[in-house]
């Protein structure tokens, strides 16, 4: 973890960069763990803290909104709603088998704008954006949240310079809004764990994994990403 991906040469800070994981398991497939997967289910576990019965609202169905959702699975969330602009997102998000698929109709870019009533008046969502979504998705995913226990995480980017607010009411009342970063884990002894969860069957990365190709066709899984027609792509060298 922290390294700098397209240098050259790069000093790793010992195990806190470098935790030991078991031997039996596929660089191929684990590498994906390092972010999107620990993000995604991290943010479920560790920040949000969904609880079983829970219901839970996914804005963004990439390759941590797809992990949000499988991490929301893993405690027993009741309902787990999956909200995307691109409809192949749905493709992949039915895959990880989450209750229901909402395209939005608006031109964000790969979040939803969403209503309260879009979603379970008792969800409590996990509100994902890339750097390309607006901000404004944020605040509606805050607003969506039920009153005196309702949780809005953000996790990702809003792009250079953006930044969110909302009416102080909607904290006042009881809604809850904070932030994650890498889904609170620690390096040197989550991501071992969550490595042993996906060679025991608990968590699905394969099918996450939609390409896998050469070093130089790195730019072809940066056009695939863009065009929402991957989750994640490995680049083997």
């Amino acid at each position: 973890m922290g390294c700098s991906t397209f240098a050259n040469y790069h000093g790793a800070a010992g195990d806190r960069a470098r935790p030991r994981v078991r031997e039996d398991a596929p660089f191929d497939k684990i590498c994906y763990i390092g972010c999107g997967v620990t993000t995604g289910v991290g943010a479920v576990i560790n920040t949000a803290k969904v609880w079983p019965g829970a219901n839970v609202a996914v804005f963004g169905l990439g390759g941590i909104g797809l992990n949000v959702i499988q991490g929301a699975r893993m405690v027993g969330a009741d309902k787990i709603i999956g909200i995307d602009t691109q409809p192949g997102q749905a493709r992949h998000g039915r895959e990880i088998r989450h209750d229901a698929f909402r395209q939005s109709r608006t031109k964000s870019a790969e979040t939803m704008l969403c209503r309260p009533s879009s979603i379970s008046p008792a969800a409590a969502p996990i509100s994902h954006s890339n750097a390309s979504a607006m901000s404004q998705t944020m605040r509606q995913a805050l607003e969506c949240c039920h009153r005196g226990w309702g949780e809005s995480i953000i996790i990702g980017v809003a792009g250079a310079g953006q930044e969110i607010a909302t009416r102080p009411f909607q904290l006042v009342t009881g809604r809850v809004w904070r932030g994650t970063a890498f889904g609170g884990a620690r390096g040197r002894t989550d991501v071992p764990k969550i490595v042993d969860w996906y060679m025991e069957g608990k968590i699905n990365i394969d099918d996450l994994i939609t390409h896998t190709m050469p070093l130089e066709k790195i730019n072809d899984a940066f056009d695939l990403m863009h065009e929402g027609e991957s989750i994640r792509s490995v680049v083997v060298y």
